[in-house]
């Protein structure tokens, strides 16, 4: 699924309270450009141009700010790109939607993948867990409404989910790889259309 970019809050000249979500985006924005490890209450409360007093009134230690973090990614890289696909009519615009969507963002959002390579931490192995079967179920049920048997239909939301993960890989690590531009169209258009192969 598309990683929509949670924003670091910048600071102005006037000062605003900070949120819990506000911690919650900078998480995940160290988490997109050091990993977990990142995630240390210090540098992100000079991140926010605040104190650590700031963190402790919203999170009681570091690991419910990475739990935060967490839920957070789930709402706003799967539950949001739903919601949008879903103003779509019909299961085979929809799924043309969103690979489009999910293709594109995901070369240019290494956080999914960072995610990825800490998933033998037990809180990411669980989000990661969570995500997978909402993901797939998702477009599964896109299938099933296009006709295809409950058991067909989830075997081609995990094959779409597989090609979207595959497809992620090689935007950040062989990124020449992949089509751009007229290309990347007709290959999506490709994609989609073997998923949408009739038996």
């Amino acid at each position: 699924m598309a990683q929509e970019q949670a924003r670091t809050p910048r600071t102005t000249g006037a000062r605003r309270r900070l949120t819990a979500q506000d911690w919650a985006d900078a998480a995940l924005a160290a988490m997109r450009e050091g990993g977990l490890a990142a995630v240390a209450v210090e540098p992100l409360a000079a991140r926010l141009g605040t104190t650590k007093g700031s963190f402790y009134w919203h999170f009681a230690n570091r690991d419910a700010l990475i739990e935060a973090a967490l839920a957070r990614w789930e709402d706003v890289a799967t539950e949001d790109v739903i919601t949008k696909v879903e103003a779509e009519s019909g299961p085979e615009r929809k799924l043309r939607r969103l690979l489009d969507r999910t293709t594109g963002a995901a070369g240019a959002d290494p956080l999914e993948l960072s995610l990825l390579a800490t998933a033998a931490d037990p809180r990411v192995a669980a989000a990661l867990a969570r995500v997978t079967e909402r993901r797939i179920g998702y477009v599964a049920a896109l299938f099933a409404e296009w006709g295809c048997s409950q058991a067909e239909a989830r075997r081609r939301g995990l094959l779409a989910y597989s090609a979207y993960l595959g497809h992620s890989q090689l935007g950040h690590a062989v990124p020449q790889a992949l089509p751009a531009g007229a290309a990347r169209t007709r290959y999506l258009d490709s994609v989609i259309d073997t998923l949408l192969r009739r038996a």
